[in-house]
C-alpha cells in the first residue's frame, strides 16, 4: 500500500506542475476613466399648510380678526454665497380692491397682518411698496439672512389678519378677496 501510495502522491504533484497557474493566466487591462458631474440646483419654495380660508365677521366702526391664521411653510435650499437673504411678502393683485361683494370694496389700507415670528408683530395694514406685487398693496413678512447654517431650512409662520373697520363706512354685504404670498431669495 506505501508503494502504490507514493506512486499517487507522485502523479498528483507532476500534475500540478504540469498544469499552468491560475494565477499565471490572470491578466489585467489599463485604466479609464469617467468624469462625473452632478448639480442640486438651489430651491425656494411656499405652501399654506393651513387656514388657506379666512373668514371674518365685521362689525361697523370695528377690528375682525380672522378665524383662523394662515400658516406658511418656507423651505430652501440655497448657496449662501449667492443669496443674501429670504424674504416673505402678501400682497392683493389691486389695492383698491383687497376683497369685493362687486359694487363695493375693502381696500388694502383696512386689510392688516402681523407675523409674530416675523417683520410686522403688531398689525399693519398691506400698504407697503415691495420687491412683488402692486405698489402700495403687499406687506413684507419676514426676511432672514442666509448663512452656512441656514442654507438648507424650513421654517413654518402663523399669518395673523384682521379687517379695521374703525373710522370706515361699509355696506352690508359679503365681500370676497386673495391674499396672495410669495418668497424671494436674492
Amino acid at each position: 500500500m506505501n508503494g502504490r501510495l507514493g506512486v499517487g502522491v507522485l502523479i498528483a504533484a507532476l500534475l500540478v506542475l504540469a498544469v499552468p497557474s491560475l494565477a499565471a493566466a490572470q491578466m489585467l487591462s489599463g485604466v479609464s476613466s469617467a468624469s462625473l458631474a452632478a448639480t442640486l440646483p438651489q430651491s425656494l419654495t411656499i405652501s399654506i399648510t393651513s387656514g388657506s380660508s379666512v373668514n371674518f365677521t365685521l362689525a361697523e366702526n370695528a377690528a375682525a380678526a380672522g378665524d383662523v391664521p394662515v400658516v406658511v411653510q418656507s423651505n430652501w435650499n440655497l448657496n449662501p454665497g449667492q443669496t443674501g437673504a429670504v424674504s416673505l411678502y402678501g400682497y392683493f393683485d389691486v389695492p383698491a380692491t383687497a376683497l369685493t361683494d362687486g359694487a363695493n370694496n375693502i381696500p388694502t389700507s383696512w386689510v392688516e397682518g402681523r407675523m409674530t415670528t416675523g417683520t410686522p408683530t403688531s398689525y399693519t395694514a398691506f400698504t407697503e411698496t415691495n420687491p412683488v406685487g402692486p405698489a402700495g398693496g403687499s406687506l413684507a413678512l419676514f426676511s432672514e439672512a442666509i448663512t452656512g447654517i441656514n442654507k438648507v431650512k424650513t421654517r413654518s409662520d402663523n399669518l395673523d389678519l384682521r379687517i379695521n373697520l374703525t373710522g370706515q363706512t361699509l355696506p352690508a354685504g359679503s365681500y370676497a378677496g386673495t391674499l396672495r404670498l410669495q418668497a424671494r431669495a436674492i
